[in-house]
């Protein structure tokens, strides 16, 4: 089984860099635990998104991470949180936030 750091995206300037994709239960707090988890860690989130899918009983997580090393530990952390279904992992540049990046460009 590969590890998380070895999905890491190794080039460019994406270098050590993921997108996790979280399925968890939706309702109020849940967020909160997920970015306590990632300030209890010290482990910064470069961009985070979630949304209600299906029925509005479940929502999608995205967060841009640089892995330090931590990015397995921080997975085995997620998974345990009540309200967390699945943990995905993606490389830097999926579209989820390459297509966001336009609105927070600075002219």
């Amino acid at each position: 089984m590969q590890t998380v750091e070895s999905k890491l995206v190794t080039a460019g300037d994406n270098r050590n860099k993921a997108v996790l994709e979280l399925t968890v239960n939706n309702h109020p707090g849940v967020m909160s635990h997920i970015c306590g988890l990632f300030s209890r860690r010290v482990y910064n989130m470069e961009g985070i998104l979630c949304m209600p899918i299906d029925d509005g009983r479940l929502s999608r997580v995205w967060i841009r991470v640089t892995g330090n090393g931590q990015l397995e530990q921080i997975a085995k952390q997620l998974r345990k949180l009540e309200d967390v279904q699945t943990v995905r992992y993606h490389e830097a540049e999926h579209e989820v936030f390459v297509q966001l990046e336009d609105y927070f460009r600075v002219s």
